[in-house]
């Protein structure tokens, strides 16, 4: 027998799908590390156009100071420009976050706001801000709810060695809430440039 119509539309809508997905591969993750290859290959693609994921995360830096909770849903009526990256105060990091840095003068020029994203504590983050005098606040992420729900969770490999972690990509979101741009595996010191072109 057929599902009612109404009912079809409820299962099958990208908000309630994300719901359930996300549910299921925490409560996998959590009984079964050998999951963490499945989310890899079945991980959230989000397109252009896609409402960005909400989320609520700690800020650390900028405007937030010593921290603060920020929702992301909070800064519609402006661009976003959301940056995820593997780890604090490494080469390919460190470079992309001073490379942001010295370009910020245009992003507060166009009154686009800059995040950056990864796994890491709010203290490592404290850290990285005031080593490298970082202007814009950045979001941990330690649950990995948030990489996860972006996509950017991902299975890697170094020296033949197989583990997971978070792919460099940026989401450029618009005043609206939607996606604008996707930026993913991208060069870190050619960071600023690029995504200023879809601003």
């Amino acid at each position: 027998m057929g599902i009612p119509g109404r009912q079809s539309k409820l299962l099958l809508s990208k908000k309630n799908f994300y719901f359930f997905h996300n549910r299921i591969f925490s409560a996998l993750l959590a009984k079964n590390p050998i999951t963490w290859e499945c989310v890899s290959l079945m991980r959230n693609e989000l397109l252009l156009g896609d409402l960005a994921p909400d989320f609520t995360l700690r800020a650390v830096g900028g405007s937030y100071g010593d921290g603060e909770e920020l929702r992301l849903s909070s800064l519609r009526g402006r661009a976003v420009v959301l940056y995820f990256y593997p780890k604090d105060d490494t080469p390919g990091c460190t470079a992309q976050a001073c490379d942001l840095r010295d370009r910020y003068s245009a992003f507060v020029s166009k009154d686009v706001l800059v995040f950056g994203v990864s796994v890491d504590s709010s203290k490592s983050h404290t850290k990285f801000i005031a080593k490298y005098a970082l202007p814009f606040p950045l979001l941990s992420d330690e649950s990995r709810e948030v990489v996860q729900a972006y996509g950017v969770w991902v299975e890697k490999s170094m020296y033949g060695k197989k583990y997971m972690g978070t792919e460099r990509s940026t989401f450029v979101i618009g005043e609206d809430g939607t996606i604008r741009a996707i930026h993913r595996k991208i060069q870190p010191a050619a960071h600023a440039e690029a995504v200023l072109k879809n601003l």
